[in-house]
């Protein structure tokens, strides 16, 4: 199965689960062959009901496709996956790591593969799981430029827009920008919806007015109907995952010597959510918001 251009449409997808689930589904949907692995039973049985071909083996995994993506949950794992590939490629290889990880942290997993046939990128995903969803995510694509362009057709179909950051490393720097934004901007939805609930307005009248208004933002569009309900679940970031996104925030500002005032005070809003319902969504913020405000005279309590 080759593309127009003569390349192989065969690409695996390690790590099937909110993200890389959804990646998988896109890809398979765009006409890809699409392999698969995952840890999880649930995940496996949930991408192979969407047609993906599930990979059991390391050696199953490397010689499916000289082209993978990696969406996974943490720098261990990702050292564990990278250690996999090396060890069973048979011949070049292209990783573009999805994932939000530290820095250091993806420049330890470069290091890894420095002399190898693998190439890998950096290529976060700005965009929450329900976004991943619906292909509405944007991929901060960093590394050797000729990789990416053979990755592109890949992306395409995942995704709602590529940018091209630069040299490796630029994504995930990036991606921690960004993230910082959606940290106060979520924070920022709750704490106008506890204030407006405490004043007596209707929560779904909250959400039409600012979505009508200036202070409309996507996090808000996203998050503010679940703060509405109250409910938190499925949840598409789950706060205990969040919890590791925000320290690396926090670290990779504190590296920098960069002020980032408004990131601290919303962290103990963060950890106190997170001590309550650490497998809810990030909306479940808006409950330490309301614990602080008098939302119980008004409409929403």
């Amino acid at each position: 199965m080759n593309d127009d251009r003569g390349f192989s449409r065969r690409i695996s997808v390690i790590g099937l689960g909110i993200i890389g689930g959804s990646v998988a589904r896109h890809l398979v949907d765009a006409g890809w062959d699409v392999g698969g692995h995952d840890l999880s039973e649930k995940a496996k049985a949930k991408a192979s009901s969407n047609g993906v071909t599930i990979l059991n083996t390391p050696a199953a995994l490397a010689a499916h496709s000289d082209l993978v993506l990696t969406s996974l949950p943490s720098a261990k794992a990702a050292v564990a996956v990278f250690d996999t590939l090396l060890e069973h490629a048979t011949g070049p290889m292209i990783v573009a790591e999805l994932s939000t990880l530290a820095l250091e942290d993806k420049f330890a997993l470069r290091d890894r593969v420095c002399g190898t046939q693998c190439a890998i990128l950096d290529c976060p995903i700005s965009g929450t799981g329900a976004q991943a969803a619906n292909r509405d995510i944007a991929i901060y694509a960093s590394g050797e430029s000729a990789a990416i362009d053979r990755m592109e057709p890949a992306f395409d179909a995942i995704s709602r827009k590529l940018i091209r950051m630069g040299e490796f490393g630029q994504g995930s720097k990036m991606k921690l920008v960004a993230n910082l934004l959606v940290a106060i901007h979520n924070v920022a939805s709750a704490e106008a919806m506890a204030l407006g609930q405490a004043a007596g307005l209707e929560p779904n009248a909250i959400i039409e007015a600012v979505q009508a208004g200036a202070g409309n933002s996507r996090i808000f569009e996203l998050r503010a109907p679940m703060m509405a309900e109250r409910v938190y679940e499925p949840a598409t970031m789950k706060l205990d995952v969040w919890d590791k996104d925000m320290r690396a925030i926090a670290a990779f500002a504190a590296e920098l010597g960069g002020a980032v005032p408004l990131l601290d005070a919303s962290i103990p809003l963060y950890d106190a959510a997170t001590q309550q319902h650490p497998q809810s969504d990030t909306a479940a913020v808006f409950e330490a918001l309301r614990a602080l405000t008098n939302s119980d005279q008004g409409a929403g309590s």
